[in-house]
Protein backbone atom coordinates (compact mmCIF):
# COMPACT_ATOMS: atom_id res chain seq x y z
CA UNK A 1 0.00 0.00 0.00
CA UNK A 2 1.68 3.53 -0.52
CA UNK A 3 1.95 5.32 2.16
CA UNK A 4 -0.12 8.30 2.51
CA UNK A 5 1.91 11.68 1.99
CA UNK A 6 2.03 14.37 4.94
CA UNK A 7 1.69 17.43 2.25
CA UNK A 8 -2.18 16.33 1.15
CA UNK A 9 -2.93 15.85 4.82
CA UNK A 10 -2.90 19.45 5.77
CA UNK A 11 -0.76 18.35 8.79
CA UNK A 12 2.13 19.89 7.05
CA UNK A 13 3.97 22.44 9.05
CA UNK A 14 3.85 26.14 7.51
CA UNK A 15 6.82 27.70 6.61
CA UNK A 16 8.29 31.31 5.42
CA UNK A 17 7.45 31.79 1.55
CA UNK A 18 11.05 31.95 0.96
CA UNK A 19 12.07 33.46 -2.62
CA UNK A 20 13.00 30.05 -4.05
CA UNK A 21 9.20 29.42 -3.66
CA UNK A 22 8.58 32.58 -5.29
CA UNK A 23 10.65 31.86 -7.89
CA UNK A 24 9.20 28.81 -8.72
CA UNK A 25 5.60 29.38 -8.52
CA UNK A 26 6.27 32.44 -10.89
CA UNK A 27 8.01 30.13 -13.86
CA UNK A 28 5.22 27.03 -12.72
CA UNK A 29 2.75 29.59 -14.47
CA UNK A 30 4.87 31.94 -17.30
CA UNK A 31 6.38 28.67 -18.68
CA UNK A 32 4.68 27.00 -21.59
CA UNK A 33 4.42 23.86 -20.47
CA UNK A 34 1.77 22.16 -22.71
CA UNK A 35 3.84 23.61 -25.70
CA UNK A 36 7.03 22.01 -25.03
CA UNK A 37 5.65 18.85 -23.42
CA UNK A 38 4.07 18.57 -26.99
CA UNK A 39 7.43 19.11 -28.52
CA UNK A 40 9.01 16.32 -26.46
CA UNK A 41 6.34 13.65 -26.27
CA UNK A 42 6.96 12.42 -29.60
CA UNK A 43 10.77 11.65 -28.86
CA UNK A 44 10.32 10.36 -25.42
CA UNK A 45 10.39 6.59 -24.56
CA UNK A 46 7.04 4.52 -24.27
CA UNK A 47 6.59 1.53 -21.71
CA UNK A 48 8.19 -1.45 -22.91
CA UNK A 49 5.74 -4.52 -24.01
CA UNK A 50 7.60 -6.79 -22.13
CA UNK A 51 6.41 -4.64 -19.12
CA UNK A 52 7.97 -2.77 -16.00
CA UNK A 53 7.82 0.52 -14.39
CA UNK A 54 6.67 2.81 -16.56
CA UNK A 55 8.47 5.81 -17.43
CA UNK A 56 8.74 9.08 -15.62
CA UNK A 57 5.71 11.72 -17.66
CA UNK A 58 7.97 14.20 -20.20
CA UNK A 59 6.52 17.15 -17.86
CA UNK A 60 8.19 15.55 -14.90
CA UNK A 61 11.31 15.48 -16.49
CA UNK A 62 11.28 18.39 -18.12
CA UNK A 63 10.51 20.64 -14.86
CA UNK A 64 13.51 18.27 -13.48
CA UNK A 65 15.53 19.60 -16.76
CA UNK A 66 14.23 23.19 -15.70
CA UNK A 67 15.48 22.70 -11.70
CA UNK A 68 19.08 22.05 -13.15
CA UNK A 69 19.79 25.33 -15.26
CA UNK A 70 17.90 27.26 -12.83
CA UNK A 71 19.76 26.42 -9.25
CA UNK A 72 23.17 24.95 -11.03
CA UNK A 73 22.68 20.93 -10.38
CA UNK A 74 24.73 18.03 -11.79
CA UNK A 75 22.75 15.14 -12.51
CA UNK A 76 23.82 13.17 -9.10
CA UNK A 77 23.00 16.59 -6.94
CA UNK A 78 19.21 16.93 -9.29
CA UNK A 79 18.73 13.32 -7.68
CA UNK A 80 19.81 14.17 -4.10
CA UNK A 81 17.85 17.41 -4.28
CA UNK A 82 14.40 15.45 -5.18
CA UNK A 83 15.00 13.52 -2.17
CA UNK A 84 16.37 16.76 0.33
CA UNK A 85 13.65 18.93 -0.90
CA UNK A 86 9.93 18.63 -0.53
CA UNK A 87 9.34 22.06 -2.41
CA UNK A 88 10.89 20.64 -5.77
CA UNK A 89 9.42 17.31 -5.55
CA UNK A 90 6.54 19.15 -5.71
CA UNK A 91 7.60 21.45 -8.29
CA UNK A 92 8.01 18.42 -10.38
CA UNK A 93 4.27 17.31 -9.32
CA UNK A 94 5.61 14.09 -7.21
CA UNK A 95 4.03 13.16 -4.25
CA UNK A 96 5.57 13.49 -0.90
CA UNK A 97 4.95 10.16 -0.03
CA UNK A 98 6.29 8.90 -3.65
CA UNK A 99 8.63 5.76 -3.14
CA UNK A 100 10.41 6.03 -6.17
CA UNK A 101 12.27 9.06 -7.96
CA UNK A 102 14.31 9.58 -11.09
CA UNK A 103 17.57 8.70 -10.37
CA UNK A 104 20.78 10.07 -12.24
CA UNK A 105 20.53 7.90 -14.83
CA UNK A 106 17.27 8.66 -15.93
CA UNK A 107 17.35 12.17 -15.36
CA UNK A 108 21.08 11.96 -18.00
CA UNK A 109 19.46 10.19 -20.24
CA UNK A 110 16.34 12.90 -21.07
CA UNK A 111 19.22 15.06 -21.35
CA UNK A 112 20.63 12.95 -23.74
CA UNK A 113 17.11 12.74 -25.48
CA UNK A 114 17.01 16.55 -25.90
CA UNK A 115 20.85 16.61 -27.17
CA UNK A 116 20.19 14.16 -29.66
CA UNK A 117 17.29 15.59 -31.11
CA UNK A 118 17.89 19.34 -30.93
CA UNK A 119 15.00 19.99 -28.62
CA UNK A 120 16.64 22.27 -26.75
CA UNK A 121 16.95 24.69 -29.69
CA UNK A 122 13.04 23.96 -30.48
CA UNK A 123 12.55 24.65 -26.83
CA UNK A 124 14.10 28.50 -27.55
CA UNK A 125 11.73 28.93 -30.52
CA UNK A 126 8.58 27.86 -28.84
CA UNK A 127 9.36 30.63 -26.18
CA UNK A 128 10.31 33.08 -29.12
CA UNK A 129 7.22 32.49 -30.72
CA UNK A 130 4.87 32.56 -27.67
CA UNK A 131 7.03 35.87 -26.64
CA UNK A 132 6.34 36.99 -30.63
CA UNK A 133 2.67 36.24 -30.15
CA UNK A 134 1.76 38.56 -26.99
CA UNK A 135 4.25 40.90 -28.68
CA UNK A 136 6.80 41.34 -26.45
CA UNK A 137 9.77 39.88 -29.19
CA UNK A 138 9.91 42.68 -31.77
CA UNK A 139 11.73 42.59 -34.69
CA UNK A 140 12.79 45.94 -35.97
CA UNK A 141 16.29 45.88 -34.60
CA UNK A 142 19.01 43.86 -33.32
CA UNK A 143 21.57 43.78 -30.65
CA UNK A 144 24.66 41.00 -31.20
CA UNK A 145 27.36 40.59 -28.46
CA UNK A 146 29.74 37.99 -26.92
CA UNK A 147 30.23 36.76 -23.69
CA UNK A 148 33.09 33.86 -22.43
CA UNK A 149 32.49 31.08 -20.87
CA UNK A 150 35.10 29.44 -18.76
CA UNK A 151 36.28 25.72 -19.01
CA UNK A 152 38.06 23.53 -16.45
CA UNK A 153 41.56 24.34 -17.39
CA UNK A 154 43.24 21.33 -15.39
CA UNK A 155 44.35 17.66 -17.09
CA UNK A 156 43.49 16.13 -13.72
CA UNK A 157 40.68 14.08 -15.12
CA UNK A 158 40.07 10.32 -16.64
CA UNK A 159 41.75 11.59 -20.32
CA UNK A 160 44.90 13.55 -18.45
CA UNK A 161 43.59 16.54 -21.41
CA UNK A 162 41.97 19.87 -21.37
CA UNK A 163 38.59 19.62 -23.66
CA UNK A 164 39.82 19.13 -27.45
CA UNK A 165 37.02 21.78 -28.47
CA UNK A 166 37.77 24.43 -25.96
CA UNK A 167 40.50 27.00 -26.05
CA UNK A 168 41.87 29.77 -24.81
CA UNK A 169 41.71 33.48 -25.15
CA UNK A 170 43.61 36.62 -24.24
CA UNK A 171 41.20 39.60 -23.34
CA UNK A 172 42.67 42.61 -22.00
CA UNK A 173 45.85 40.99 -19.99
CA UNK A 174 43.91 38.08 -18.75
CA UNK A 175 43.94 34.65 -20.50
CA UNK A 176 40.47 32.92 -20.53
CA UNK A 177 39.58 28.85 -21.40
CA UNK A 178 36.71 27.45 -22.47
CA UNK A 179 34.02 28.55 -25.13
CA UNK A 180 31.81 32.01 -26.28
CA UNK A 181 28.46 32.44 -26.18
CA UNK A 182 27.07 34.58 -29.42
CA UNK A 183 23.77 36.01 -29.02
CA UNK A 184 20.97 38.43 -30.92
CA UNK A 185 19.16 40.44 -28.93
CA UNK A 186 16.19 42.46 -29.94
CA UNK A 187 17.04 45.82 -29.63
CA UNK A 188 13.64 47.32 -27.21
CA UNK A 189 12.60 44.33 -25.32
CA UNK A 190 16.15 42.89 -24.63
CA UNK A 191 14.58 39.41 -25.17
CA UNK A 192 17.40 36.88 -27.14
CA UNK A 193 16.16 35.37 -30.50
CA UNK A 194 19.37 33.81 -31.50
CA UNK A 195 22.40 32.18 -29.32
CA UNK A 196 25.29 30.24 -31.26
CA UNK A 197 28.35 28.56 -29.00
CA UNK A 198 31.86 28.88 -30.41
CA UNK A 199 35.83 27.88 -28.43
CA UNK A 200 36.98 31.16 -26.90
CA UNK A 201 39.33 31.77 -29.73
CA UNK A 202 36.73 32.60 -32.57
CA UNK A 203 36.32 36.34 -33.34
CA UNK A 204 33.25 38.13 -32.50
CA UNK A 205 32.95 39.65 -36.00
CA UNK A 206 32.81 36.02 -38.11
CA UNK A 207 29.32 35.00 -36.23
CA UNK A 208 27.77 38.02 -36.65
CA UNK A 209 25.59 36.93 -39.52
CA UNK A 210 24.45 34.29 -37.65
CA UNK A 211 22.80 36.69 -35.12
CA UNK A 212 20.54 38.38 -36.90
CA UNK A 213 17.21 36.58 -38.05
CA UNK A 214 16.36 38.50 -41.21
CA UNK A 215 13.45 40.83 -40.44
CA UNK A 216 15.35 43.56 -38.90
CA UNK A 217 16.59 46.97 -40.26
CA UNK A 218 19.08 47.98 -37.57
CA UNK A 219 22.00 45.92 -35.78
CA UNK A 220 24.05 47.32 -33.30
CA UNK A 221 27.50 46.10 -31.88
CA UNK A 222 30.73 47.18 -30.12
CA UNK A 223 33.99 47.87 -31.36
CA UNK A 224 34.97 44.37 -31.69
CA UNK A 225 32.76 44.56 -34.46
CA UNK A 226 34.44 46.93 -36.20
CA UNK A 227 34.48 46.08 -40.00
CA UNK A 228 31.24 44.02 -40.40
CA UNK A 229 29.76 45.26 -42.95
CA UNK A 230 32.65 44.51 -45.63
CA UNK A 231 32.58 40.94 -45.21
CA UNK A 232 31.78 38.17 -47.41
CA UNK A 233 29.16 36.70 -45.57
CA UNK A 234 27.21 39.63 -44.30
CA UNK A 235 27.06 41.22 -47.80
CA UNK A 236 23.56 40.07 -48.48
CA UNK A 237 22.28 41.23 -45.04
CA UNK A 238 19.98 44.22 -45.75
CA UNK A 239 20.84 46.05 -42.21
CA UNK A 240 22.05 49.30 -41.32
CA UNK A 241 25.18 47.98 -38.99
CA UNK A 242 25.64 50.82 -35.67
CA UNK A 243 28.98 49.84 -34.37
CA UNK A 244 31.09 50.92 -31.82
CA UNK A 245 33.84 53.49 -32.49
CA UNK A 246 36.91 51.89 -30.87
CA UNK A 247 38.10 53.15 -27.69
CA UNK A 248 41.17 54.91 -28.27
CA UNK A 249 39.90 56.56 -31.47
CA UNK A 250 36.64 58.04 -28.72
CA UNK A 251 39.14 59.09 -26.23
CA UNK A 252 40.54 61.69 -28.74
CA UNK A 253 37.83 63.60 -29.98
CA UNK A 254 37.52 67.00 -29.18
CA UNK A 255 34.00 67.11 -27.98
CA UNK A 256 34.36 71.19 -27.65
CA UNK A 257 34.09 71.03 -31.16
CA UNK A 258 30.28 70.90 -32.28
CA UNK A 259 31.79 67.88 -34.65
CA UNK A 260 33.21 65.89 -31.80
CA UNK A 261 30.23 66.75 -29.40
CA UNK A 262 27.95 65.38 -32.03
CA UNK A 263 30.28 61.76 -32.59
CA UNK A 264 30.14 61.53 -28.53
CA UNK A 265 26.53 61.87 -28.17
CA UNK A 266 26.12 59.39 -31.16
CA UNK A 267 28.49 56.97 -29.18
CA UNK A 268 26.23 57.31 -25.75
CA UNK A 269 23.22 56.75 -27.39
CA UNK A 270 24.51 53.76 -29.04
CA UNK A 271 25.92 52.41 -26.55
CA UNK A 272 22.20 52.63 -24.56
CA UNK A 273 21.06 50.52 -26.53
CA UNK A 274 23.70 48.10 -26.96
CA UNK A 275 23.78 47.85 -22.84
CA UNK A 276 20.05 45.88 -23.65
CA UNK A 277 21.36 43.55 -25.17
CA UNK A 278 23.86 42.40 -22.14
CA UNK A 279 20.67 41.55 -20.07
CA UNK A 280 19.99 38.19 -20.97
CA UNK A 281 24.07 37.62 -19.57
CA UNK A 282 23.41 39.08 -16.56
CA UNK A 283 19.83 36.61 -15.89
CA UNK A 284 22.01 33.45 -17.05
CA UNK A 285 25.07 34.39 -15.03
CA UNK A 286 23.85 35.62 -12.15
CA UNK A 287 20.48 34.70 -11.40
CA UNK A 288 21.21 31.08 -12.66
CA UNK A 289 24.35 31.00 -11.76
CA UNK A 290 26.48 29.41 -15.18
CA UNK A 291 29.48 30.86 -14.72
CA UNK A 292 31.32 27.13 -15.96
CA UNK A 293 30.50 24.90 -18.44
CA UNK A 294 29.10 21.46 -17.23
CA UNK A 295 29.82 19.04 -20.32
CA UNK A 296 32.65 18.33 -22.37
CA UNK A 297 32.18 19.71 -26.36
CA UNK A 298 30.58 22.35 -27.45
CA UNK A 299 27.88 20.77 -28.65
CA UNK A 300 26.65 19.55 -25.13
CA UNK A 301 27.19 23.34 -23.87
CA UNK A 302 25.88 24.89 -27.10
CA UNK A 303 22.29 23.00 -26.21
CA UNK A 304 22.48 23.94 -22.34
CA UNK A 305 22.91 27.95 -23.45
CA UNK A 306 19.37 27.33 -25.68
CA UNK A 307 17.42 26.54 -22.84
CA UNK A 308 19.16 28.48 -20.16
CA UNK A 309 18.36 32.05 -22.48
CA UNK A 310 14.86 30.64 -23.19
CA UNK A 311 14.32 30.56 -19.56
CA UNK A 312 15.98 34.09 -18.87
CA UNK A 313 13.84 35.09 -21.91
CA UNK A 314 10.94 33.95 -19.86
CA UNK A 315 12.07 34.99 -16.27
CA UNK A 316 12.88 38.80 -17.75
CA UNK A 317 9.23 38.84 -18.49
CA UNK A 318 7.47 37.28 -16.08
CA UNK A 319 5.67 40.02 -13.92
CA UNK A 320 3.64 41.38 -17.47
CA UNK A 321 3.01 37.41 -18.27
CA UNK A 322 1.92 37.10 -15.04
CA UNK A 323 -0.24 40.67 -15.10
CA UNK A 324 -1.88 39.65 -18.56
CA UNK A 325 -3.01 36.56 -16.55
CA UNK A 326 -4.37 38.05 -13.98
CA UNK A 327 -6.36 41.01 -15.96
Amino acid sequence: MKQISLGETGFERKTKRTRKREFLDEMNLVVPWSELVSLIAPYAPNRSAKGGRPPFAVETMLRIHFLQQWFTLSDPAMEEALYDTPMFREFVQLDQGEDHLPDESTILRFRHLLEANELSLQILATVNAMLTAKGLLLKSGTVVDATLIAAPSSTKNSTGERDPEMHQTKKGNQWYFGMKAHIGVDAESGLLHTVVGTAANVNDVTQAHALVHGEETDVFADSGYQGVEKREETQDIDVDWHVAMRPGKRRVLDKSAPMGAIMDKLEKTKASIRAIGEHPFRVVKRQFGHVKVRYRGLAKNTAQLHTLFALSSLWTVRRTLLKEMQA
